[in-house]
């Protein structure tokens, strides 16, 4: 696992969850149908950003992703591949990030001996619960606001959230819907950071000034 200067929170300290006067996590996750030119996107990301690399169905995912984990070493990023321990072994990857169907059988798809942190999905209380029992170093949780990645689903809430964060013991991360009106309230809620899957304007070159200097 390559150790990044930046630092981030599940991988620099492996599931501790942020202090309120430390930077939090921003995550970009890639999206074949949202961000189709996930390399444009990641040439506008602040150093320290961790990418998840999706991008499931792609024809030869494998290429993509020698391209992308080298633009991220390249740019101070933290590459994570989404699903497939395999292709993170041959990318040389930071990280592996689990789907919440995954995360039940997480010991078959992520064995407790691999060198790096596992990040899984979850989208209520019960999902984070389980993630957290098998083992997850961070749980991105989702949708806390409505949002174009699932529609007509309900929207978790800022009281949910913040039920959740306090409910598990690993770092929780809020994605979904959020934007410049509600990136502070989600982590004033206990969030360790946040995460997002459009063009993400927000985790771009820091607007909101969330970044004071290198993460310790």
């Amino acid at each position: 696992m390559t150790e990044h200067r930046s630092g981030t929170l599940p991988w620099r300290g492996r599931g501790r969850k942020r202090r309120r006067d430390e930077v939090p996590l921003l995550v970009f996750m890639t999206d074949a149908a949202r961000t189709p030119d996930p390399q444009e996107t990641l040439r506008r990301l602040a150093p320290g950003t961790v990418v998840i690399f999706r991008h499931y169905e792609v024809p030869d995912r494998a290429a993509l992703g020698r391209r992308l984990a080298a633009l991220a070493r390249r740019r101070g990023l933290v590459f994570v591949v989404a699903g497939d321990r395999r292709l993170a072994f041959r990318l040389r990857a930071d990280g592996l990030h689990l789907p919440e169907d995954m995360t039940r059988r997480r010991h078959r798809f992520a064995p407790a001996g691999d060198p790096w942190p596992v990040s899984a999905a979850a989208h209520d209380e019960a999902g984070a619960r389980r993630a957290a029992r098998a083992g997850a170093d961070a749980i991105l949780l989702s949708p806390v606001f409505p949002t174009a990645s699932h529609p007509g689903r309900p929207a978790l809430g800022v009281r949910r959230l913040a039920a959740v964060c306090r409910a598990v013991r690993v770092p929780v991360l809020a994605l979904g819907g959020i934007g410049p009106a509600t990136v502070r309230r989600v982590l004033a809620a206990g969030a360790g950071g946040i995460a997002g899957i459009g063009g993400l304007p927000h985790l771009c070159r820091d607007p909101f000034g969330l970044r004071h200097g290198p993460w310790r």
